[in-house]
Order: structure tokens, then sequence, then C-alpha cells
């Protein structure tokens, strides 16, 4: 079996995980390839059983199944180096939530475990596609961004969805968040929660200035085009994080469902609404405990 690790040491407390990811390759004969970054933090362990190589993407392209130890934040990192390829995603989480790094530090052997007798579902994830002004391509595993950037004025910007006029939004910036991302940016901005495979996206408003306007839900099979109406120096784009400076006088982005998906491994016994009451601690009643 071969493992590739993706993983940030210098942010998330991640040694403890992945050393029992390590241990548990020893003693069933598996390899796990990584970064020189990773490996050199780790003794005890040969290279025939931690691998050293150039890149994550080489990690990625020796490896049966990826592991991604951290936050959400490295499982969207994760998302871009793999969206391309069939592999399968464990996502251990070593940060706060973890809504889609959902196994949790005690569970690791039994995951591995169940990844050796293939005993697990996928839970497969869409993403969306931004093309920006027709010549730059982005995808998003939560969300696509728009939001002002250096000034306390709002940013105005106009959507149409399958060429229909929407709304004209004055805010300090809009989401168009995948069910994946509704529990993200977009739930604290007041969007609603949706079940991922929901075939939609969710467009949100970050505090409009007209109150009546609300989040809407879109099908995502039909195009969503947002348009920039002022200076796009006065905005900042991103894709999961990730900001793209748009250098033109006009700024138009059309988005879509994309063609990549995510296939993140479940164990069995494992479901969405387990998770969304874990997470969230809905149910939660503290007077219990006086």
């Amino acid at each position: 079996m071969k493992f590739s690790i993706i993983a940030h040491p210098d942010k998330y407390k991640v040694h403890s995980s992945l050393r029992t990811v390590l241990e548990w390759c020893k003693s069933h004969g598996a390899k796990a390839y990584a970064t020189e970054n990773i490996c050199k933090s780790f003794d005890g362990f040969s290279n025939d059983i931690l691998v050293p190589v150039g890149s994550e993407k080489d990690a990625v392209s020796y490896s049966d199944v990826v592991i991604a130890i951290g936050g959400d934040g490295t499982l969207l990192y994760t998302a871009q180096l793999t969206k391309e390829s069939d592999i399968h995603v464990l996502g251990i989480n070593s940060g706060r939530l973890g809504f889609m790094a959902n196994i949790q530090v005690e569970q690791i052997v039994t995951a591995l475990n169940a990844i050796r007798n293939k005993e697990y579902r996928i839970d497969e994830r869409a993403m969306l596609q931004a093309e920006i002004n027709g010549n730059q391509t982005f995808h998003a595993l939560n969300e696509l961004l728009f939001t002002k950037k250096d000034t306390t004025s709002l940013i105005t910007l106009t959507a149409s969805y399958d060429d229909v006029f929407i709304n004209r939004y004055w805010a300090d910036g809009l989401i168009v968040a995948t069910p994946t991302g509704s529990t993200a940016y977009n739930l604290s901005t007041g969007g609603p929660i949706v079940m991922p495979g929901t075939p939609v996206m969710v467009l949100t408003p970050i505090n409009p200035h007209t109150l009546t306007t609300r989040p809407l839900v879109l099908p995502s099979d039909k195009t969503l085009t947002v348009e920039v109406e002022e200076d796009p120096g006065h905005m900042l784009f991103s894709n999961d994080g990730k900001i793209t400076n748009v250098e033109s006088d006009r700024v138009i982005v059309k988005v879509k469902k994309s063609d990549y998906t995510v296939k993140l491994i479940q164990l069995e016994g494992q479901n969405y609404f387990d998770t969304l009451r874990n997470k969230l601690m809905w149910g939660l009643d503290n007077r219990k405990k006086s």
C-alpha cells in the first residue's frame, strides 16, 4: 500500500497523527511519500517507509491514497492537488472543526485498516469552476469569493443566472458556495446549510446594504455570471482562500459546476448529519452539566 502525506507541520499539530500513520505503515509494510520538509521532522523511519520526494504533486502521483493531516484548509489545498485524478483522500483532523477532515486522531488506525481491507465508502464532492474574462479558470471545493479590498466602501456586483438578471448587490462582498462550502464562510454570513451531493450552488451576499437581500440557492447545471461594476483594484477574488489579482478594467466571472470532483474516504457508519451535530453541537444542553 502506498500513501502520500499532505500536511503543514508549522501550522497544525500534526506530529502525533503522522507518527501514528508511520507506525502503522511500518507494521504493515506500507510506504508513505512526503516532501523533505515533513521527512526531516521524523527519525526512526527508513526510506523504505517514509520516502522523501521533490514535491507534493510527486507524492500524490506515486500513491494509492492521499492522507491529508490538518484542518479543512489542508484538505482544500489537497483538493487542488488531486482534482484531476481519481485518487481517494483521507482527511485526518488536527485543526478545529474539520467538516471534511472528519477522521479523529483516535480513529486513525481503524481508518487505515479499513483502507487496507477496502471497507470504506467514497463521498464524492462537487467543485465549482470560475472563468474570469474568458482567459483564467479556477476551481473551488468550498467557495468563490468576491470581497472589498483596502476600503471601507461597499463594492457593487451584478449577478445573472442563465442570462437572466438576478440582482445588483451593494455589499462587503459576495460568496458563491458549493454544498461542501455551505458550512464554511457561507454559514458564518447567514447562508443555508446544504447537504453535499445536492446539485446546487449558493449565492450569499456579505453584509448587503439592502436588508431584504437574502441568500439564493441555484441549480448548478447552468451558468451564474457575476460582473464587477467598478475599479477591480478595489476587489479581491479568491477560490478556496487563494487570492488572485485580476488586472483588467472590466471583470466578468462565469461560474458553473466543475468537471472535477474530490473523492473523500468515509468510514462505515459515518454520515453527514452526525458530523453536523458533533461539529455544531446541535442538541447540546449545558444546563444538564449543572
